[in-house]
């Protein structure tokens, strides 16, 4: 464990440089349980002194450390120890990881299990890192070499804390490079405690470091940093533009992800029974808090009605609750700040279209940031519910005609980072598929992510991709040898 109990307080530490450390100016801030509205931690709040002295300690593990002359095959064994250490402590990280961020238990022991295996993945992949030998007309040998980008500035998300930060740490560590990861100051608790293993699974000091803090004061200063060579991130579209802008005066690597308003497509054929599922499923899970929730659900006209009555009456089996109950489906939302986001988006939908169902916040419970499954219908795609992530159970239902208006709704958006489509018609299916302007595209599915496949958006849901092989590319230079063959000296006389 990474830090005291202060009356029933904990206190975290900082990792930096294989130490466990606080911040330079000795500040802290506070985690809460959003179940409770209580406060259950208290982590370093880091500046840019801080990110100064990680950075400093990334690069020089990355120049000068023994990460430089470590093997492939050593450092997939790093990746799998680390899985192992993991999966020994399901249990203990999935409930912090459910006080912290409110995610119900059995939605967070999938993560924790699904975090073991994207280490595991990447702890394979960390030996089929591959060149090639490129055909050029000389007597000559041109060779193609991959090697590790340098130093990596990680900005995590809080809806997945720990998933996300192994999507980011994993492949960046299997291609040879040194980590700056900075966990959402939301939901920091289980990266501090997989860094107490770090040491102790073979990672050298500096190769990894985690720092805690906030966006302008700890965040900004990691994208600025001339000596980050790449930097990647999770979150909101408009953190992301402001990432790229920062970046650009030392033109380092950025790969963005930036969430969605995903359409969940239903036509007339679909599985009726599947579809009800797929459409709560798609939008309700881990709370709405999903960048790839299917928020924009669009349902053929000659079962509108139908569907929305059908939805209404199974969100009635929704289970909101605390989030260590294992019955619990809904738990709050992370904080104050999304919760009153969400509240406004609600009141808004209000005006802009016909509440279904919910609308408010869960009055069941005396503390906590309960918000009731929302569903809105007769929703017009221009509506401001329909065209900006709302980041909670909010759910816009939308009306269409036939094939070409179904699409023409789902592209007519300024994110592109899922959809769905449900059918009975594979041509159908097929074409929608070839149509929609999305990243990931799932048939009478939605919502399954694997670690083989890659991740990713078009439009302002970002660029790069994360997961499978793509992902190792993302912190991979690519270099060219050159070997002349010709006996005679090559020149001008």
């Amino acid at each position: 464990m990474t830090g005291g109990v202060t009356a029933g307080v904990r206190t975290y530490q900082m990792y930096v440089n294989g130490e466990q450390i606080g911040s330079e100016s000795g500040k802290t801030f506070a985690i809460y349980d959003p179940s409770t509205e209580e406060v259950i931690a208290r982590v370093p709040d880091a500046n840019a002194e801080d990110v100064n002295r990680a950075v400093a300690s990334a690069k020089a593990a990355f120049e000068d450390g023994p990460w430089t002359s470590t093997t492939a095959q050593e450092r997939g064994r790093v990746l799998f120890r680390l899985a192992d250490k993991i999966r020994q402590n399901t249990a203990m990280l999935a409930e912090l990881e459910a006080r912290n961020c409110g995610k119900p238990i059995v939605e967070a022991e999938f993560d924790i299990n699904d975090t073991a295996t994207c280490f595991e993945y990447y702890g394979g992949l960390a030996t089929k890192i591959l060149g090639f030998v490129n055909p050029v007309p000389d007597n000559a040998v041109s060779l193609t070499m991959k090697e590790p980008i340098g130093v990596a500035g990680q900005i995590i998300p809080w809806n997945y804390p720990l998933l996300m930060a192994a999507w980011k740490l994993a492949p960046a560590l299997a291609a040879g490079c040194t980590c700056i990861l900075k966990p959402a100051e939301q939901t920091p608790l289980t990266a501090l405690e997989m860094a107490s293993w770090f040491a102790e699974v073979g990672l050298p000091p500096g190769v990894v470091n985690v720092i805690t803090g906030f966006g302008e004061t700890c965040g900004s200063p990691l994208v600025k940093h001339p000596d980050v060579n790449k930097i990647a991130f999770t979150g909101s579209a408009a953190v992301g533009k402001i990432i790229v802008k920062e970046a650009a005066d030392t033109v380092k690597r950025v790969t963005l992800e930036l969430g969605g308003k995903s359409p969940n497509i239903f036509f007339a054929d679909a599985d009726f029974e599947a579809a009800i599922d797929g459409a709560l499923f798609g939008v309700f899970i881990n709370q709405g808090e999903v960048c790839s929730a299917g928020s924009r659900i669009l349902v053929q006209k000659p079962i509108y009605k139908k569907f929305v009555d059908a939805m209404v009456e199974k969100s009635k089996n929704i289970k909101l609750g605390a989030p260590l109950d294992r019955d619990t489906k809904m738990g709050p939302v992370v904080s104050k700040e999304q919760y009153d986001r969400i509240r406004s988006y609600q009141e808004i939908g209000k005006k802009e279209a016909k509440l279904a169902t919910g609308g408010g916040r869960a009055e069941k419970f005396a503390k906590g940031f309960y918000l009731e499954p929302t569903i809105f219908y007769d929703v017009d795609n221009s509506a401001r519910i329909s065209r900006e992530e709302i980041f909670g159970p909010v759910a816009t239902v939308i009306p269409f005609e036939d094939e070409k208006d179904a699409i023409q709704i789902a592209n007519d958006s300024p994110y592109g980072l899922a959809a769905a489509v449900w059918t009975r018609d594979i041509f159908k299916a097929f074409r929608a598929v070839k149509s929609l302007r999305a990243g990931i595209v799932w048939v009478n599915h939605m919502q399954p992510t694997y670690v083989e496949a890659p991740w990713g958006g078009y439009k302002q849901s970002g660029f790069g991709r994360e997961l499978g092989p793509w992902a190792v590319e993302e912190y991979l230079e690519t270099k060219q040898v050159f070997i002349n063959l010709n006996e005679q000296p090559i020149g001008w006389y």
